[in-house]
């Protein structure tokens, strides 16, 4: 990152996907906790509870039910976030699908399945970046933050769809950087480590939960690093606590 000036986020209007459940639902409360505006998207109606529970602790949240894979979702949620919050500040990359799980190996991975992870986890992304980063750079400033995997640098076997998804994001995550943070637009792909969430039950059924990061202690110490400043990089691992 070029610029490593703390982002107070207190009055910020932030946007993240996948905010329903996990580490999406986790960053929007923190968010709000601290006093950002936030817009919360995933696909089903649970964000509503989500945004909800910020609500009723004080905070200030707006739930937007839609699929990021649509190709039309960008503009709609975009629109109706810049109304609910004003110009995003904040935009999470969280909305995530591993693809078929049990998980397969990429010789019986059907192409269309592949496409369909791609949808969620890459195209979503850069069409929503192209919608709300264009704004970020227009007032010369902006943080576009991707949950990334260690499998986006590691090769797992069976994990093979969701790890060329999550390298794609994290490459397109660079290049975004190299062109926007010149015009005060930054960049960041965040490996969260494994989190103890829905999705990573459904990869691995049988891990030990204890073993696992709780998803809320990953947002705090994501959400305390932006706030102090910290030397993000354009790959931050936020790791366990001591």
């Amino acid at each position: 990152m070029t610029d490593h000036a703390p982002l107070p986020l207190r009055g910020a209007a932030a946007l993240v996907t996948g905010a329903s459940r996990g580490l999406g639902a986790a960053l929007a409360e923190d968010l709000a906790a601290r006093g950002a505006k936030v817009a919360l998207v995933a696909r089903g109606d649970a964000v509503h509870a989500v945004a909800e529970r910020i609500v009723a602790r004080g905070g200030e949240a707006h739930a937007i039910v839609d699929d990021v894979a649509d190709k039309g979702a960008p503009h709609r949620v975009a629109a109706i976030a810049a109304g609910a919050v004003g110009p995003v500040d904040l935009l999470f990359h969280n909305a995530s699908t591993l693809g078929p799980v049990p998980l397969r190996e990429l010789l019986d991975t059907d192409c269309e399945e592949l496409a369909r992870v791609l949808e969620t986890n890459v195209v979503g992304p850069f069409r929503l970046t192209k919608v709300v980063a264009g704004s970020m750079a227009l007032r010369g400033r902006g943080l576009v933050v991707s949950i990334s995997s260690d499998a986006a640098i590691e090769a797992y076997p069976r994990w093979g769809a969701y790890s060329l998804s999550k390298a794609a994001l994290e490459s397109m995550s660079r290049v975004f950087a190299a062109e926007l943070e010149p015009r005060g637009v930054r960049f960041v792909a965040v490996d969260p480590g494994e989190m103890n969430t829905a999705m990573h039950a459904d990869a691995v059924p049988d891990a030990d939960p204890s073993a696992l990061a709780d998803p809320r202690d990953v947002a705090r110490r994501l959400l305390d690093a932006i706030e102090r400043g910290a030397p993000l990089g354009v790959r931050f691992v936020v790791g366990r606590a001591a």
